[in-house]
């Protein structure tokens, strides 16, 4: 009897052991992922604040476009790890001006078309330097597609519609607005009444309708 008691109390023991151990290396892990995900957001701020080196003029403009983009697709209902790949998409947007001369960036009057056609070539640029890291999101596709619009006169492909994918659209309403309200060596900032102007104008013709609407009634709301 006293045996049996004393096996029981063993095999219990061991289980307890067991789970402590299982938590341990729970924990453990937590722990390590956290410190992966730490690192990996300090890399997308590294790689802005290169871009940034090279053009002061948009100093904090990616983040900004992360976070009107984020406020955007928590509207539309975007469940938590969607919008970590919206927010990263957003740092990462711009990320083939790297290959632009940063003397055109910087310049204060119009850009030759020689000069133009080169900024044109930024989305495939920042696709072709992402489209090889295993993001969990479609990163890079949404770094190629965020100068598309749905009417077809966007770049670089001339997408239309729903060839866009979504994440695509919502940087790209995220960008124009953050773009426009902020200040350029080539002209002065615009007024946040002019920026809403130009989304609603371009609401279901060039920029898709759902993500312009939910950006009007953000800013609106921020206004009142």
């Amino acid at each position: 009897m006293n045996s049996n008691r004393a096996s029981r109390k063993r095999r219990f023991t061991g289980i307890i052991q067991n789970i402590i151990g299982k938590n341990n290396n729970n924990e453990h892990l937590t722990r390590y992922i956290k410190q992966l995900e730490n690192v990996f957001m300090h890399t997308i701020e590294l790689a802005n604040a290169l871009g940034e080196m090279r053009d002061p003029s948009i100093a904090g403009h990616d983040r900004q476009v992360a976070n009107i983009a984020v406020a955007i697709g928590k509207k539309m209902g975007f469940d938590e790890q969607r919008l970590d790949g919206l927010r990263i998409s957003g740092h990462l947007h711009d990320i083939g001006n790297m290959i632009i001369p940063a003397g055109i960036l910087a310049k204060s009057h119009k850009l030759s078309k020689a000069e133009y056609v080169l900024v044109m070539k930024h989305p495939i640029s920042g696709f072709d330097l992402l489209k090889d890291v295993e993001f969990p999101w479609p990163v890079a596709t949404v770094v190629l597609q965020h100068h598309e619009r749905i009417d077809g006169s966007g770049y670089p492909n001339g997408l239309k519609g729903e060839q866009i994918i979504l994440e695509s659209r919502i940087i790209a309403v995220a960008d124009v607005v953050e773009a426009m309200a902020s200040h350029r060596p080539y002209r002065p900032s615009f007024s946040i009444e002019e920026t809403l102007v130009e989304i609603q104008k371009g609401s279901g013709r060039i920029y898709d309708k759902d993500v312009a609407q939910i950006c009007l009634r953000i800013f609106r709301e921020n206004l009142c």
